[in-house]
């Protein structure tokens, strides 16, 4: 057993048939699940129980699935390692001593541990995505309004999705059909365009298949012929040396099943780090003021007034990395400041999305390392947030664009997972799944 996969590990049944029955799921503790603790990994939370399940939890018991625990997560999924959660850190089971990725590391450890045959996770700017890389297996971060957020608890409400994790993309496929769809009570929530071309509304005649009425583990056929792949060169530069040649390495696979391959550019990747985390901890901020002691959140008793017993609250409640995001994002929404920084920010998005639109156009997926780097030793980034920040580069700017990507795993350097990312148009996860599944 890894080391602190669960924070809650209590058993919820789901319906004695459907497409999920006899199938253990964790769910990301941050997602709400009735009657159970959700704790977001932090103190201020600590005792919270939600009086209602999140709609992917109801569409998960309906489908039959058994829930057997709440995974651990950096604290309100401000974090890369699992090492922000109030609850201590997660071990990497693929790679011991190592962490397993994060905000989702609880999500991906039960899977690649063996203590969850499927798992929800949820990625704001790569943390499905980064996780799944660290630990050995895949997961999915959906088109921006493919999956409902309701029962979320928010980090930044217009990056994060809600997504799966498994050891194959056949499976994950499998928990995304049960999880995607609208709901009245997420109003960005909007139905997928299934078996058709994102960009056009056309069915591609030539290189997807026409799964109008399927599901998406239909399309995990693992048929890449004539596909073209774009690599992005941005996205391999500064890239460990050795996670780049196992990159290689999976493309070439991709390229003897039938793939074609080109460079592309995204120019704009290069102030993608900075426009994320200006948007991100402005919208956290925005967020989190509503945990204060009395309203939501960690109680504390004090005599003196409301500021002082708020400011106590939350002194007491928020670890330190959650703290230097919320001030980071005051700060960027401060009079005088707006225009300067999360107005800019909104800017390098929009940059970036007609980025990724235009090298869509030339090829069917895009292809990168999930992560630039192997995963971390324990401990290594705690030091240095910074490089922790940076390590986002290669997933970030799929949330700043609202398009699907999957990582899967690549091969190993040194004995350490590595991801290969894949990237595709808005509500293009077919065309993802087939061509992922050509590599699990």
């Amino acid at each position: 057993m890894s080391e602190n996969v669960f924070i809650t590990e209590e058993t919820i049944e789901g319906a004695d048939d459907g497409p999920l029955a006899g199938r253990t799921v964790a769910v990301k503790d941050n997602i709400s699940t009735a009657g159970v603790r959700t704790t977001c990994g932090s103190r201020m939370l600590e005792e919270y129980v939600p009086p209602y399940d999140a709609t992917v939890v109801s569409r998960l018991k309906e489908a039959g699935a058994t829930i057997v625990g709440k995974a651990n997560m950096d604290e309100f999924g401000m974090g890369s390692t699992t090492e922000t959660s109030y609850f201590g850190a997660t071990e990497n089971p693929a790679a011991p001593g190592r962490v397993p990725g994060g905000s989702s590391g609880g999500s991906a450890a039960a899977v690649a541990a063996g203590e969850a045959d499927l798992a929800l996770g949820s990625d704001t700017g790569g943390s499905i995505r980064c996780p799944a890389a660290f630990c050995g297996v895949v997961g999915i971060k959906p088109t921006y309004g493919l999956v409902s957020r309701y029962g979320l608890v928010a980090y930044g409400n217009s990056l994060e999705q809600i997504g799966p994790f498994a050891n194959t993309v056949e499976d994950a496929a499998a928990l995304l059909d049960v999880i995607a769809g609208s709901d009245d009570r997420d109003a960005t929530t909007r139905e997928p365009p299934r078996g058709s071309d994102s960009r056009t509304g056309d069915a591609r005649e030539t290189r997807e298949p026409q799964l109008e009425g399927a599901s998406y583990a239909d399309a995990a056929t693992g048929d890449v012929d004539g596909l073209t792949i774009g690599v992005p060169t941005e996205l391999l530069e500064g890239a460990d040396e050795g996670v780049v040649e196992t990159f290689w390495d999976a493309v070439a696979d991709l390229e003897a099943q039938g793939a074609e391959y080109r460079e592309v550019s995204l120019p704009s990747v290069e102030h993608a780090v900075e426009a994320y985390y200006v948007i991100a901890m402005s919208e956290a901020s925005s967020n989190l003021a509503r945990f204060d002691g009395v309203r939501y959140g960690h109680d504390v008793e004090s005599e003196g007034n409301w500021n002082e017993t708020f400011s106590q609250a939350r002194k007491e409640g928020f670890g330190d990395e959650v703290k230097r995001r919320i001030l980071l994002g005051t700060y960027a929404l401060s009079a005088g400041y707006h225009d300067k920084y999360y107005k800019k920010a909104q800017d390098a998005r929009a940059w970036v999305k007609r980025d990724f639109d235009e090298a869509l156009e030339e090829a069917d997926v895009l292809a990168s390392p999930t992560m630039p780097v192997p995963p971390f030793e324990r401990g290594e980034s705690l030091e240095d947030p910074l490089q922790m920040y940076l390590a986002d580069a290669n997933t970030v700017p799929v949330n700043l664009a609202d398009l699907p990507a999957i990582s899967v795993p690549a091969g190993e350097t040194d004995g350490l997972p590595v991801g290969l990312q894949l990237v595709g148009p808005a509500f293009g996860e077919e065309r993802l799944i087939r061509a992922a599944s050509a590599l699990a």
